[in-house]
């Protein structure tokens, strides 16, 4: 393809790795058209808490010079990328968008930052989230909240906000978000990216500032799916310093398999997700039902499964998230309460008002819902259903936000720790984006990408970008 400036922010990981090592694209000007249109839009945006173009440029001088000498050349080589504020990059500060941590500088980085090191890419910068992934979106903080580049007025979906408007925007091609209870997917949907939450275990959280420890993820977020895959195999691998990550687990190439189809793959949809037990509104059910007779059309075997309540999921996920997490913040939230944002505050509070016995009773009832969702894998390869309830809310209106978080299916995959990914479908009435998500059994996250490259071939929203004012 002919690459102008004009094009150099929307350029796929996929056409700028092809440009870069056949020589039509310098890293350099690549990552400068990025440095450019993040200083035009980002305070807009606010995606950015750390932003380091001069590391940039330097990176991808590193990268032109490998290039030119031939050395350990990958796909994502000279591609630019951002991390969520709560992973740690040697000598940057790490602050989860928080005052406690507001002078914290990293000593090391982070498994997830060293692979993408050692691959090659580019770091640009530390990208915003809701304060230590679970409060916001708040402005009681030393950073403003993230936007969502379809309308600045709106949420851009959390708690990995800023990964998802700046990969949304333009100004990143791919960044790096956690999930704990949808906080890749429910950016990807707010934002009409790709998000990812890998199986629990294929990914190291080394590095990573923790919020749940047995419900953490970390993983990729781009605008498509190819992309989405040549990110994931760069940061997925054994670490003997994340006990959680399988180390006799093979790491397939992800992209292998993209363009197999979706001929005679047996689909679960879990219909009653989002029509009855939380009913979403009628365009974002329309759209995940659209989603499920493109299935159909490219010759899948779709099938509606009935699985317990998403209310069971969902309050099972509260108990050990809010529990995990008290036990993680228990010196700050008792030395220094008041340098939370008010909504981290309250949220961490819930902690308190739970007893061990119920916390004990949500692990027993995680082993019965993972075993139900594993009893649906004997049937089928995958399983679609909604990711959020409604597209992206107004950003300015917290009791509005505040409803639509319960409104989500997301919450199931991490209870259960399979892989499960959002996918984009369109826009809403209003502008805003609509997607749905694909789960599978436990490290296939190869047949996940297989189906959802086969329905963005069939409605490339990819090619949609926001107009942003």
């Amino acid at each position: 393809m002919r690459i102008t400036m004009n094009d150099l922010h929307w350029l796929t990981i996929k056409q700028a790795s092809e440009a870069i090592q056949a020589g039509t694209l310098s890293p350099v000007e690549y990552t400068q058209a990025l440095i450019s249109r993040t200083e035009q839009l980002d305070p807009k945006l606010n995606a950015y808490i750390k932003f380091t173009p001069e590391r940039a440029v330097s990176d991808a001088k590193k990268a032109e010079e490998a290039i030119v000498k031939n050395k350990s050349i990958t796909p994502m080589t000279g591609i630019p990328y951002g991390l969520k504020d709560i992973i740690d990059v040697e000598g940057f500060e790490t602050t989860a968008h928080s005052k406690i941590l507001i002078d914290n500088i990293s000593r090391t980085n982070a498994y997830v930052t060293n692979k993408l090191d050692s691959s090659g890419g580019i770091l640009m910068g530390k990208l915003a989230l809701h304060e230590f992934a679970i409060g916001g979106p708040a402005f009681d903080l030393p950073f403003p909240p993230a936007r969502n580049p379809w309308n600045i007025n709106h949420h851009p979906g959390g708690s990995s906000s800023g990964s998802g408007s700046a990969v949304a925007s333009g100004m990143l091609p791919a960044a790096l978000g956690t999930d704990t209870g949808g906080s890749i997917r429910n950016p990807a949907t707010s934002c009409g990216i790709v998000g990812m939450k890998a199986t629990y275990g294929r990914v190291s959280k080394a590095g990573v500032i923790p919020l749940s420890f047995s419900l953490d993820h970390v993983g990729p977020m781009t605008r498509t799916v190819e992309d989405n895959a040549l990110l994931l195999n760069a940061i997925a691998g054994y670490d003997k310093n994340d006990p959680s990550t399988e180390q006799n687990q093979k790491i397939p190439d992800f992209t292998e398999f993209l363009q197999k189809g979706v001929k005679g793959l047996r689909i679960g949809l879990i219909r009653h997700f989002y029509t009855t037990d939380s009913k979403a509104d009628d365009e974002m059910c329309k759209a995940v039902d659209n989603a499920a007779a493109t299935f159909k059309k490219l010759g899948a075997i779709v099938e509606e499964i009935q699985v317990s309540p998403l209310s069971h999921f969902s309050s099972c996920n509260s108990i050990i998230l809010y529990c995990e997490a008290l036990s993680i913040h228990d010196k700050w939230f008792k030395t220094r309460p008041n340098d939370y944002s008010k909504a981290t505050r309250t949220r961490l509070m819930s902690g308190l008002f739970i007893k061990g016995e119920d916390y004990v009773n949500a692990l027993r009832t995680r082993t019965k819902l993972t075993q139900e969702i594993n009893n649906q894998f004997r049937n089928f390869d995958l399983i679609m259903t909604a990711s959020s309830m409604q597209a992206a809310c107004r950003i300015d209106e917290p009791e509005t936000v505040a409803r639509t978080y319960p409104r989500q299916a997301r919450t199931v995959f991490n209870i259960t720790g399979h892989p499960a990914c959002a996918i984009p479908t369109g826009l809403s009435t209003n502008g805003l984006p609509l997607g749905f998500q694909i789960a599978g059994s436990y490290f296939d996250e190869s047949t996940i990408y297989q189906a959802a490259w086969a329905y963005e071939q069939e409605n490339p929203f990819h090619n949609q970008h926001p107009d942003i004012k």
